[in-house]
């Protein structure tokens, strides 16, 4: 029995509704308008009372907290977001909050106008409304948070915004394209705020607080809109010298001390500050030892020079996370200082604390916004002493201490200290770069930068130890008079260094002179600084003032 053919044009006709049927798929695939809805949960990644947050329309991965019927924010993500100044207790569960001249206080106790709580505290998480921190905060607030996806917009950026009219009714996307899933729908009238602009598609946000893509043939026009913040900025009056600082710091270690003065300050010229170090403190709870002497004030006013005492937290028995973090004991500390400067009539007072760790870093720079008020109130310069900015001592917060206090001082020394390598105490380009550094976040004229009037005598000992000595610029010179060590010039450091060959081993110098020091004060001039901080009195020879005078061309 034969077969019969299959006709050609049946089998062509088979392939080609094949190929049709396929194509098609792929057109309907690409083409024809997905009617997929969004999971809102997924998108804005909040279940129940949980709050999502846009900052400056990017979503966080922090969450808020919806309760008595508003939004609260973790104030860990307050501080590192939008404002720095919330200072949260925890140890006496306080709030604090620091204006230019007062100081508010909240617990978790404290209500708002409408009766709610301000703050809020779930395990180790503590949240702040989001109408207190509007309050304080210069930044745009916008809370959808009766929705059943709850969020939050904030924006403190201040740029103009795009906004568009659509003139098209349509589907918002998540993505550019007609088959991803529709977020929310747009009507003809209302408005957007366009975030990014593609070929065919915009990235918006919309009235009713989604962000998402929507075809840019259903816009209208953008026109710029400007974002105009109605928030009053608080106003920091500082307290600055009529003419350049030149600082000395007397090192003063007991009462005798004080005695030193008129001996040592007529070895100087163009001094305007002394900064004896009075006061050190004693214990984690506000308490400290005084030097302080009314006659020493009255001798310096007499000679013009304005007196600014030194506090220092160099004790082992002080801990300045633990002394810091209580806001009672701040408060005394402060009340304390307030009533030396009454007693003894001193111009300024001078912070020099040094060695702390990151964790206190927070609470010292409160300490400083606190001491500010009775300082700024009585007419007592602030001055806060700073090492050097290099990584891993950025928590001494120099932009805030910028702002609310007097001045900045940069310790422009201990480049090499006791304890590590060899080295100059401070080379020329570790002055510059310490000066640099510290004018991205202080203005110029809060910057006092410090210079030294010491150098190290370096030993290399046969056991293969590294030591060294601190001694004072008239001591180093005499000793390479006195053992004939040959100085050579080093441009790169701009220094002069010198060794010698010893039965203790090779002792090496990087000698602090007239040329080096010139050298410094070239820089201050060059940068146009508030002035400069020397340590230490009676550490220099006469003829090196003629160096450090500002006045000098």
């Amino acid at each position: 029995m034969k077969r019969k053919a299959v006709p050609v044009m049946v089998v062509l006709g088979l392939i080609l509704l094949v190929l049709t049927g396929t194509f098609g798929v792929r057109f309907l695939e690409r083409y024809i308008p997905s009617s997929e809805q969004a999971d809102l949960n997924e998108i804005f990644g909040v279940t129940g009372d949980e709050v999502a947050v846009f900052l400056n329309e990017n979503l966080q991965e922090t969450k808020g907290l919806f309760a008595e019927d508003q939004t609260y924010l973790p104030i860990s993500w307050i501080n590192e977001n939008l404002n720095e100044r919330f200072y949260w207790d925890n140890n006496e569960k306080l709030l604090v909050y620091t204006l230019p001249d007062s100081i508010v206080y909240a617990d978790l106790n404290t209500k708002g106008s409408s009766g709610k709580s301000l703050i809020l505290e779930k395990g180790d998480t503590v949240y702040l409304s989001l109408g207190l921190i509007a309050n304080y905060t210069d930044a745009e607030f916008t809370a959808y948070d009766t929705a059943v996806n709850k969020r939050v917009f904030i924006n403190n950026n201040w740029t103009d915004k795009e906004r568009a009219t659509v003139v098209k009714d349509g589907n918002v996307r998540i993505k550019g394209g007609v088959r991803s899933p529709i977020a929310t729908h747009v009507n003809e009238g209302s408005k957007v705020t366009v975030l990014d602009s593609m070929d065919k598609w915009d990235k918006i946000r919309t009235e009713d607080g989604f962000i998402g893509y929507v075809e840019r043939r259903r816009l209208g026009e953008t026109q710029k809109e400007a974002s105009v913040s109605n928030f009053i900025k608080p106003v920091y009056k500082n307290i600055t010298m009529d003419q350049p600082v030149c600082l000395v710091w007397h090192q003063v270690t007991s009462a005798d001390g004080n005695s030193t003065f008129d001996s040592l300050i007529a070895n100087t010229a163009g001094v305007n500050v002394i900064s004896p170090t009075w006061y050190e403190l004693t214990d984690n709870e506000g308490g400290f030892h005084s030097l302080a002497d009314a006659g020493y004030v009255k001798k310096a006013h007499e000679k013009g020079l304005k007196v600014w005492a030194l506090i220092n937290n160099f004790s082992s028995d002080v801990n300045t996370e633990i002394l810091m973090s209580k806001t009672s004991t701040r408060k005394k500390l402060i009340d304390a200082l307030m009533a030396e400067a009454k007693t003894y009539g001193f111009d300024g007072i001078n912070l020099d604390f040094e060695g702390i760790k990151e964790e206190a870093g927070p609470h010292y720079i409160q300490f400083i916004r606190e001491l500010s008020i009775p300082c700024r109130e009585k007419g007592l310069v602030l001055s806060v002493d700073n090492y050097v900015p290099v990584a891993g001592n950025e928590f001494y917060n120099r932009k805030e201490q910028g702002i609310v206090a007097d001045y900045v001082i940069i310790m422009g020394y201990d480049e090499h200290y006791a304890g590590g390598e060899a080295g100059s105490v401070s080379s020329i380009q570790y002055v510059e770069d310490g000066i640099k550094n510290t004018l991205k976040v202080v203005p110029k004229e809060k910057v006092i930068n410090g210079i030294p009037f010491y150098t190290r005598i370096w030993t290399e000992g046969t056991d293969g130890k590294t030591s060294s000595s601190s001694i004072g610029i008239a001591k180093s010179k005499e000793w390479v008079t006195k053992n004939d060590v040959k100085l050579y010039w080093q441009e790169e450091l701009g220094q002069y260094y010198g060794e010698l060959q010893t039965d203790e081993g090779k002792k090496t110098v990087w000698l602090e002179e007239e040329r080096s020091i010139g050298l410094k004060m070239n820089l201050i001039r060059k940068y146009d600084l508030a002035g400069v901080a020397c340590w230490k009195l009676g550490f220099e020879p006469a003829d090196l003032w003629d160096e450090v005078r500002l006045d000098k061309e």
